[in-house]
């Protein structure tokens, strides 16, 4: 397949699959699924309930689900690159937010683990704080991260800091 045929492919599907995303999760199309589920049950007594009836039903769904699993990959794939483009729009026009959060999603699950940890330990310390608007940056818990590792004096914050 040339660089043209598969770039008008990538086209099609980009749009194909718009087009069945959009339609199949319209109110419309659940009516006509539960329409087609209808008319197979009233056609049940007609068919004798035979093994042929159920294979129909059993092999229409199959491929329906078969076929809209990538659609839905597809679309879904769109969607996340377009909220991660969108939330990372936002951490570069705030000037309080860490850049180093950008790609964050190419981070590994155990780095992501570690990271939420982090966040965890600043939404303990932002509870303590007075003022509801107050913040804590990376670098303010690099920077605790460092005394922690440093022996503790006892006159430096008056004890012990507790991890």
């Amino acid at each position: 397949m040339n660089k043209k045929t598969k770039n008008r492919f990538v086209t099609f599907f980009e749009n194909f699959s718009a087009k069945v995303t959009k339609a199949t999760g319209s109110s419309m199309a659940f009516l006509i699924a539960i329409l087609v589920i209808l008319v197979w049950i009233l056609t049940g007594p007609i068919f004798h309930f035979s093994d042929t009836w159920q294979l129909v039903i059993n092999t229409g769904t199959t491929i329906i689900t078969f076929l809209m699993v990538f659609v839905i990959q597809h679309s879904q794939n769109k969607d996340t690159i377009a909220i991660q483009l969108k939330l990372n729009e936002l951490i570069a026009a705030s000037s309080s937010a860490s850049n180093r959060l950008i790609d964050v999603e190419d981070l590994s699950a155990k780095e992501l683990e570690t990271l939420k940890k982090f966040y965890i330990e600043l939404s303990r310390l932002a509870k303590k704080e007075i003022d509801i608007h107050s913040t804590h940056s990376i670098e303010e818990a690099i920077n605790v991260h460092k005394k922690k590792k440093r022996p503790v004096k006892m006159e430096d914050s008056g004890g012990p800091l507790k991890s």
